[in-house]
């Protein structure tokens, strides 16, 4: 049974709601990361809780939370209570199991979306949920595990005068998806040079080791694309929507990474409809062999039929048999046996058997 069918289990006859962390069990402490910056100051510090955060309409700064770790409970009621979060935002946010999607609340954005890493010596892909609840002022992002794909992101925030401090949560909130979107052009990059080698490997000697390869890559496949088509749906309703948060002159920025997003899609379709081709030849090759195969087993045994018939016929037990009587005999049945034979192979060659 998958991973994701047996956590949710756990979930089956509790109220809507109700807050359980399904994903995997970590026993590190919550580690919650406060940016703060305006256009002319940068602040960053690490929290033990959110206690120390008031929610104020009038906060000029913005104010970006980054939450690593999803198995304290009490810490996302905290954050739920001070904001007034919806219960089923908060359960969203605690299921890690969740498919990419996008709710708007009257105060605020919530965006569930897949963060992917390629793992180069397991050539293999690892998923990440990342969830955004996006205020006015403030944004608060949460994933599982340390480490993401933002770095480059928190050192333009720190940079003075960066373009990206004179904009709001919701120009944050895209400069995220910026990141997490072209981390996959990345892990399509490699999963590219994965393709071409196994289809090397394929053309030059398609041996049944190749199998495996291809539909690990099948399979990487399927995850990038559950990860990134409802992305299409995410960003088509953010941009579509009519809410305080997402401003029109970051509309424009979203429709990029929508282009970008119909891109990768556009690739992804391209390295299946490759993978499947493999496959095809991979199994076109084996029939080809099996068919080389029959053939030579079919020519033995054409050649060797009327071996068998003359053979055949002298050992009959009959009491008169002249032939069996000639001196040289044994010596014509031979000659009779090479010249069949001899005929046989260019009637074959003649005929391109072989």
């Amino acid at each position: 049974m998958p991973k994701h069918i047996k956590s949710t289990k756990e979930k089956i006859g509790m109220a809507p709601g109700t807050l359980i962390h399904v994903g995997e069990r970590l026993s590190e402490d919550v580690k919650i990361n406060l940016i703060k910056y305006t256009v002319d100051s940068f602040t960053t510090e690490i929290l033990n809780d959110f206690s120390s955060i008031e929610y104020s309409p009038s906060e000029t700064s913005i104010s970006w939370l980054n939450v690593d770790g999803l198995h304290d409970i009490k810490l996302i009621e905290q954050l739920g209570n001070k904001f007034n979060i919806h219960p089923l935002t908060l359960e969203d946010v605690l299921n890690t199991t969740q498919r990419p999607k996008v709710d708007f609340d009257d105060n605020y954005i919530f965006v569930v979306l897949k963060m992917l890493y390629y793992n180069d010596e397991l050539r293999e892909i690892h998923s990440e949920q990342v969830s955004l609840i996006i205020f006015k002022k403030y944004l608060f992002s949460f994933q599982e595990f340390e480490g993401d794909v933002f770095g480059d992101l928190r050192k333009r925030l720190q940079q003075n005068k960066s373009n990206i401090r004179s904009k709001g949560t919701d120009y944050l909130a895209y400069s995220l998806l910026d990141s997490i979107i072209d981390s996959y052009f990345d892990i399509l990059e490699n999963i590219g040079n994965n393709v071409d080698e196994v289809e090397d490997k394929l053309l030059s000697n398609p041996d049944k080791a190749i199998m495996p390869e291809i539909y690990n890559l099948k399979r990487e496949m399927i995850l990038l694309r559950n990860s990134v088509w409802p992305l299409r749906e995410i960003l088509g309703s953010l941009i579509k929507s009519d809410n305080l948060i997402v401003e029109d002159k970051t509309l424009m920025y979203l429709r990029d990474i929508y282009d970008h997003t119909i891109q990768v899609m556009d690739i992804i379709e391209t390295y299946r409809d490759i993978l499947s081709g493999m496959l095809d030849t991979y199994l076109s090759s084996i029939s080809n062999k099996t068919n080389d195969v029959m053939k030579v087993l079919t020519i033995f045994s054409t050649i060797f039929i009327p071996l068998t018939f003359l053979a055949g016929i002298y050992g009959m037990n009959f009491d008169y048999m002249p032939e069996l009587r000639l001196k040289y005999g044994y010596i014509m049945f031979w000659v009779i046996t090479l010249i069949t034979i001899i005929f046989m192979i260019n009637y074959f060659k003649r005929k391109k058997w072989f």
